[in-house]
């Protein structure tokens, strides 16, 4: 169904931090971007909202194609709204969060060339804002070593 409206629409993303938490360490799951834009770098794994499903489904669904996982539970973070946040387009996301401390393995699908963990304390570039998503992580949570 092709949708018209006289007044623009925004995209609708859901995109996902998973903590990996050890006695001396914590991770986060990264995967790196096959496509543009931001190509071969890293972002937290999301994607876009399908017109039938919730924004915790799609989370669900982005998390699994993109990395494999399930049977995390996620619980919605923040959402994020900046203007510029995509380069393709209007888009506003609300980010979930899920926790482990299981060695769960990850393998990447659908857009992502890569899915790896990364320690906090060592990022490297992030696409998008997720970059800011991470210092507002930080910020909500106390931590010091993200």
């Amino acid at each position: 169904m092709k949708h018209c409206y006289d007044y623009p629409r925004p995209a609708v993303t859901a995109d996902i931090i998973i903590l990996k938490t050890t006695n001396t360490s914590q991770s986060v799951l990264l995967i790196e971007r096959k496509h543009p834009p931001f190509e071969g770098m890293w972002a937290l794994p999301g994607g876009f909202l399908e017109m039938d499903e919730t924004l915790e489904a799609a989370a669900l669904r982005e998390l699994r194609e993109e990395t494999g996982i399930t049977g995390i539970e996620l619980k919605q973070f923040h959402t994020f709204s900046k203007v510029n946040r995509d380069p393709r387009h209007r888009t506003i996301t609300t980010v979930f969060i899920g926790y482990t401390d299981d060695n769960i393995s990850v393998e990447a699908g659908d857009d992502a060339a890569k899915a790896q963990w990364f320690s906090t304390d060592k990022l490297p570039p992030l696409a998008f804002d997720h970059q800011e998503v991470m210092e507002m992580l930080k910020i909500k949570t106390g931590s010091t070593s993200l």
